[in-house]
């Protein structure tokens, strides 16, 4: 009997999802000014840039200095694609009016939407997001990634609004989210990618 599955354009099942050739799309988190981190955690940052490379990934972050800048570091020197979301609203004002790095990036998205409005866009093109120390600004993206229920690496030992996550958590009894832990940026990538590929199975 013949099947019944349509059919579009494409030429492909509609009903079926095709084979994903896609990377995971991992964002890094961290503070832009570091002087409250931990003596390691730009260091940690580059060597997370790396892991994700590695392990098949691409590197999304702020498009700013600090944490997210040295993950691209990383990112780069292994090989690998660095994207960066700017607040800005073009490359003249990311430049000139925020004055953030351009280097070290394959291509930067200028949201025009400020930092708030950018980390709203940040965290959704993610498939997970990693935290590295922090600040305010990485507090806000932790929490719209919790509430969109995010799949949520935190480095601990970083530093910062990092090394706060357990305790903010447990403090707002909405449960513990799909939020995994390590201090080793290899072990943590690892758990995940774990998580993302669990995610796109189901």
């Amino acid at each position: 009997m013949p099947s019944k599955k349509k059919q579009n354009n494409n030429n492909y099942e509609t009903n079926k999802l095709p084979a994903s050739y896609l990377k995971f799309k991992i964002c890094v988190s961290g503070a832009a000014e570091t002087g409250h981190c931990a003596i390691n955690a730009l260091d940690l940052a580059k060597e997370l840039g790396k892991e994700i490379v590695r392990q098949g990934g691409v590197l999304v972050t702020g498009a700013t200095s600090g944490v997210p800048y040295w993950s691209a570091i990383g990112a780069k020197e292994e090989g690998g694609i660095s994207i960066g979301l700017s607040p800005a609203s073009s490359e003249r004002a990311h430049v000139n009016k925020y004055k953030l790095p351009t280097d070290y990036f394959d291509l930067i998205i200028y949201t025009g939407f400020e930092y708030s409005g950018r980390n709203l866009l940040l965290t959704r093109s993610a498939d997970a997001v990693i935290i590295v120390c922090g600040r305010m600004g990485t507090l806000n993206e932790f929490t719209i990634a919790f509430e969109d229920d995010k799949i949520i690496g935190v480095l601990e030992g970083s530093g910062g609004t990092a090394d706060s996550i357990r305790g903010l958590i447990a403090q707002a009894h909405r449960g513990s989210g799909k939020v995994v832990y390590d201090s080793d940026p290899k072990k943590l990538v690892e758990k995940v990618i774990t998580l993302i590929k669990k995610e796109k199975e189901q």
